[in-house]
């Protein structure tokens, strides 16, 4: 049954609300890391647990968080394009995870750690996946 105009119209901005949201977390926490390396290091929850701080490594990563908070928001402004800007962002999360599931896995770090990667490693990638698989069919 086709979805009527107006519900179109409300579909359309409650994706680009989602977009622009998860753009804005992701920007933040990779503008976090780029300014203030020391204190993200600190202020992130299990991140001290991975090695010792190295400032340029967490702007590194800071500006691969940055990149994809780019991405997300070329999601949002051009919906032809989100699920394949989506779908490239969430080979990179899904990927971050995996290799915090191969850090336990090889003794590195305690099977515990990975409830505290839920919130920072784990939803973003699903939460990128939800977002490419729901904007899979949608056109400029």
């Amino acid at each position: 049954m086709p979805v009527a105009p107006a519900a179109n119209l409300r579909h359309a901005a409650l994706k680009r609300g989602l977009l622009g949201l998860l753009a804005a977390a992701t920007a933040a926490n990779a503008l976090y890391m780029l300014a203030d390396p020391l204190g993200w290091y600190g202020a992130v929850a299990g991140v001290p647990d991975t090695g010792p701080f190295n400032p340029h490594f967490v702007r590194d990563i800071g500006v691969a968080y940055l990149t994809l908070a780019l991405m997300i928001a070329a999601a949002a402004r051009w919906p032809g394009q989100a699920f394949t800007l989506l779908a490239a962002v969430t080979t990179y999360l899904g990927l971050h995870v995996l290799l915090h599931v191969w850090d336990v896995a090889a003794g590195r770090l305690p099977v515990d750690h990975l409830i505290m990667d839920i919130p920072g490693v784990l939803l973003p990638a699903l939460a990128t996946a939800a977002l490419a698989w729901w904007l899979r069919g949608d056109r400029a």
